[in-house]
């Protein structure tokens, strides 16, 4: 810095990552300072200025320097400040105190950590302190990358580990290892320790039915349909543990039975078409969000879907990181996954898109359908992503409009059930197992269809219906 930058510098005043001090005499509390302004984003103090802006400037020894040292000591870990003397007039100096960020946070001065909040220096709350501590430890020690005592390849399943690497291989985001061993492919994706034991990410990923109980109830989602928009009536209340994928299957499938449709008459053809009243791949991004990015550390959390007459809510446990807020959720940003391992292997089963458009993906499908933008919430240890239901939603194609249907009913979901343990039926098949007229039989394959649910293989005569999974 020079000296001609300092009065450009005290005329901008007081800031998050600016203090002025009047001379050396305050050095504890502008150490206090630095230790803030390290724990955010790095800062600048600047001795001999007053907190009204004016520079006075000091007389600097060899013992003001001295002392200075001596107050550093008390950083921990060590943090050591930049220092510049700025002449001024009448042999009188402003000293200029610049930190960075550093790589170890958070840190402390004897022994207090402290935060900047808006101008004021303040104690870090404990909280605060924990979730820097936390990011900082990231890289090398986190819950994913823990071993997974008692757990063994052999009760993981063997064919949720197929089917993510042949996605894998078909959408081009992995090579073929040349191998389908269950061991090799959870080694290629980076899900055994170096000793060949399961890490906590393999059994979040693979773990076979309810075997994660009672090792870990965290793996478990929550799903509820509330009468109106409160809390205070069940309509539906279900609750299921167990793997990454077979979890997020359980909320889709709970979603279709229960999210409204919008019916609309296709040109050319006198019948309805039912519509989903959200766009099925946003939901489909939040739902993997919330399994990618969650705090799986806590033994008490799980993923919630929250369905109401007016709003769909995400609920997903943990915070967001490394300085990432709800307003920088949908704009560009860097990707740093809280749990990289999870977030990998979602990305190439085909879950997600590559790592930081997955909001902006959510906001660019809404904004296409027409529909209210999406919010993001963080509080009280959870991130809530809500979808806002159209009281009215109607398309009109050809002058003639349909309007929204009621909720959909549970045989929906067990429509879906028997396509998936009876594959390759016909349409009366189905409706004959089900007990159910032909014609619901084919609405509901419709609407299974345009979710991606099921497709129809074969001819026509002799085809029939298979999931898509």
């Amino acid at each position: 810095m020079k000296s001609r930058d300092l009065q450009y510098l005290v005329s901008a005043g007081e800031s998050p990552t600016m203090e002025f001090k009047k001379s050396t005499a305050e050095k504890e509390r502008a150490c206090r300072t630095l230790c803030a302004f390290a724990n955010l984003q790095g800062g600048q103090l600047l001795f001999g200025v007053t907190p009204a802006g004016k520079v006075l400037g000091q007389h600097v020894t060899d013992r003001t320097l001295e002392e200075l040292a001596q107050e550093f000591q008390g950083f921990e870990p060590p943090l050591f400040p930049e220092i510049q003397r700025l002449p001024v007039a009448d042999g009188r100096e402003v000293l200029a105190l610049r930190v960075e960020r550093p790589t170890l946070l958070p840190v402390s001065f004897r022994g207090v950590p402290y935060e900047r909040v808006l101008n004021t220096t303040r104690v870090m709350p404990r909280a605060n302190y924990q979730r820097l501590l936390l990011e900082s430890l990231h890289a090398t020690d986190r819950w994913e990358t823990q071993p997974a005592p008692g757990w063994t390849v052999d009760k993981l399943d063997a064919k949720e580990i197929a089917v993510t690497i042949e996605e894998s291989i078909r959408r081009g985001r992995s090579d073929d290892p040349g191998s389908r061993n269950p061991t090799d492919i959870l080694r290629g994706l980076g899900l055994l320790m170096d000793d060949s034991r399961l890490s906590r990410a393999a059994v979040a990923l693979f773990c076979k039915g309810d075997k994660p109980i009672p090792d870990f109830p965290q793996l478990t989602l929550r799903l509820a349909r509330f009468k109106g928009t409160t809390r205070n009536e069940f309509l539906d209340n279900r609750q299921y543990h167990g793997n990454a994928f077979e979890l997020m299957r359980r909320a889709e499938r709970f979603l279709i039975d229960w999210l409204p449709v919008a019916g609309r008459i296709v040109p050319g053809r006198m019948e309805r078409e039912d519509m989903p009243l959200l766009p099925v791949e946003a939901v489909r991004e939040a739902l993997a969000n919330a399994f990618v990015h969650r705090d799986y550390a806590s033994g008490s959390g799980s993923v919630g879907v929250a369905l109401y007459d007016d709003r769909l809510e995400i609920i997903s446990p943990g915070e967001l990181h490394f300085g990432l807020t709800p307003e920088k959720l949908l704009k560009p940003h860097e990707s740093k996954p809280w749990n990289p391992l999870i977030a990998s292997t979602f990305y190439r089963r085909g879950h997600i898109e590559a790592w930081g458009r997955g909001t902006l993906k959510i906001a660019e499908l809404l904004q296409q359908a027409g529909l209210e933008p999406f919010t993001v919430a963080s509080e009280m240890e959870t991130v809530t992503v809500t979808f806002k239901l159209p009281g009215k939603h109607e398309e009109v194609s050809g002058g003639v409009s349909g309007g929204v249907s009621g909720g959909i009913s549970g045989g929906i979901g067990n429509l879906l059930a028997h396509i998936e343990s009876h594959p390759g039926q016909k349409a009366a098949q189905i409706a004959a197992t089900l007990g159910v007229p032909l014609r619901t039989a084919e609405r509901w394959l419709r609407q299974l269809k345009t979710n991606g649910k099921i497709e129809f293989r074969g001819a026509p005569k002799t085809g029939g219906y298979y999931p898509t999974r």
